[in-house]
């Protein structure tokens, strides 16, 4: 997209930005959807992009940074997506005297973002630092639904430990804390980039756009405070379930072992007063003899039964 004051206009090749960007009045928005070196090296060389920002967009394994390589900024930021399953996309974007270079994969549209459903050339009008703006703006909001969701799925697998804990919720929580964790590695770094836009003499930021890069650098702030919230509760929620755990085989060995009591002092009597000589001893005769120390191996039985039962064990 080429803004000028006649109009916008769109630009499908790498020969039309070439011709649009020989205008000095025009400013330009380029979005490249998919990684072709012959095309990045071509726009390269039309908008003096320095080839190693050139080879960084398409290694895509950048983490988030923001450099200067001549007259040009280059960010590095991500996309996230959660349905489910927490998806990053890396967002390439170069920052120009009268351009703006976004380079990313086909699954993330910049057009999508809030600020631009009803068109990029309004901001583009106002400068290329203006659309980038709104840009970054709508990405760092874009985290605040994921945090959302995930915040809710923290408080579901918390009631579900209470209630039925299972080896489920434990790599559910597993899979919230390799979340999280890809999470702080896209975020965390970006503050520093707002941090150094908004606090360091920057020429392709005008001075009144500051206050809005201020606004989104507050945002990660507050985003980078809720994610360490996250992760405390998924290390509590985790203690959590494995105390029940404990609790619940604690449980379980006590009533083990009341039953192990009784059955034990049970088969002891039993084993010795069940013989015939012990009955012939007793003088009742053998068959007298046998249901006295039946009774008794019963009454033995039934008060260690009751003993366990009013301790708890039982």
């Amino acid at each position: 997209m080429a803004w000028t004051p006649a109009g916008v206009r769109e630009l499908p090749t790498s020969g039309a930005v070439r011709e649009a960007y020989a205008d000095p009045s025009a400013s330009l928005w380029v979005d490249v959807t998919h990684g072709d070196q012959a095309l990045l090296d071509d726009l390269g060389g039309t908008l003096g992009i320095h080839p190693l920002v050139a080879e960084d967009i398409l290694e895509r394994n950048q983490r988030a940074k923001v450099e200067r390589s001549g007259d040009a900024l280059h960010i590095v930021m991500f996309a996230l997506i959660y349905d489910g399953e927490l998806e990053a996309t890396e967002v390439d974007i170069v920052l120009g005297p009268r351009f703006l270079l976004t380079s990313h994969d086909t699954g993330w549209d910049p057009h999508e973002l809030v600020n631009l459903r009803r068109g990029a050339d309004a901001y583009l009008g106002e400068g290329a630092d203006y659309l980038l703006w709104a840009i970054v703006d709508g990405l760092v909001d874009g985290y605040f639904p994921v945090f959302d969701r995930l915040g809710d799925e923290i408080d579901d697998l918390q009631d579900d430990v209470i209630r039925r804990p299972t080896t489920w919720i434990v790599e559910r929580l597993f899979q919230v804390r390799r979340d999280l964790l890809m999470i702080r590695h896209a975020v965390s770094p970006q503050r520093e980039i707002f941090n150094q836009l908004t606090n360091r003499d920057e020429p392709l930021v005008a001075a009144e756009r500051i206050l809005y890069f201020r606004d989104v650098y507050d945002h990660l702030i507050r985003l980078t405070d809720e994610l360490d919230s996250y992760r405390e509760l998924v290390t509590t929620t985790l203690d959590a379930y494995l105390s029940t755990v404990n609790n619940n085989l604690s449980d379980v060995m006590k009533r083990l072992t009341a039953v192990t009591v009784i059955l034990a002092g049970v088969g002891a009597v039993a084993g010795i007063f069940g013989m015939s000589e012990a009955a012939l001893a007793l003088q009742f005769g053998e068959g007298a003899g046998f249901w006295f120390v039946s009774g008794l191996v019963v009454a033995m039985g039934a008060a260690a039964a009751y003993y366990f039962h009013r301790i708890g064990w039982l």
